[in-house]
């Protein structure tokens, strides 16, 4: 029973797709000859993992991850992001955990949903993950003219060196999974 299969357990038991299964067999294969990753590896699985078409020519792996099992791959994420980015070369890779949205109760005494199951929640939380080593020390949302509306995030410079290069992946991966628009910065620094 010790197959790729194992690294990806689709909800209601539904077959992955074939993209899925490769991405699965990279966990498979980095669990197998990476040491430092073996142990951390052992237990965490996925639920699916998609491309995304971030700008001309540059594609993005999402990929989705239990939401209790997101402290596990927090453990790990730099150095196996790392390792798919090598697997999967020229695609940049980001996990983003597993989050359900509930719709608003029709009366509020029978049924009360959790402030972390609300739209913005979720969708603040999927800005989290998708930065996750990377802080966001300030948000912005910006109006513009014609009526649309644009989220600037700040992220946190100490990180600039590791995360400068997937600002445009951050931002498209965001539209596509929440449909909403979003810059990604860093702060101005002012000399004193």
């Amino acid at each position: 029973m010790f197959t790729a299969r194992r690294k990806i357990q689709k909800e209601k038991g539904a077959e992955p797709d074939e993209f899925e299964e490769i991405v699965a067999q990279a966990l498979f294969d980095l669990e197998a000859t990476n040491a430092e990753l073996k142990t951390e590896l052992k237990d965490l699985y996925i639920y699916s993992a998609k491309e995304v078409d971030v700008t001309k020519g540059r594609k993005a792996i999402v990929i989705t991850i239990p939401y209790r099992l997101i402290k596990g791959f927090h453990k790990i994420q730099q150095r196996l992001v790392r390792e798919l980015e090598k697997k999967f070369s020229g695609k940049d890779v980001v996990l983003v955990a597993h989050r359900r949205i509930l719709p608003v109760p029709r009366n509020n005494l029978k049924s009360a949903r959790a402030r972390s199951r609300t739209l913005t929640s979720v969708h603040e939380s999927i800005l989290e993950d998708l930065v996750y080593p990377t802080e966001i020390v300030g948000k912005r949302l910006r109006y513009r003219l014609d009526g649309s509306k644009v989220l600037k995030v700040y992220l946190d410079p100490k990180e600039r060196n590791s995360s400068e290069y997937k600002l445009e992946t951050f931002g498209g991966v965001y539209k596509k999974l929440t449909g909403k628009e979003v810059v990604f910065e860093y702060p101005v620094q002012e000399a004193s």
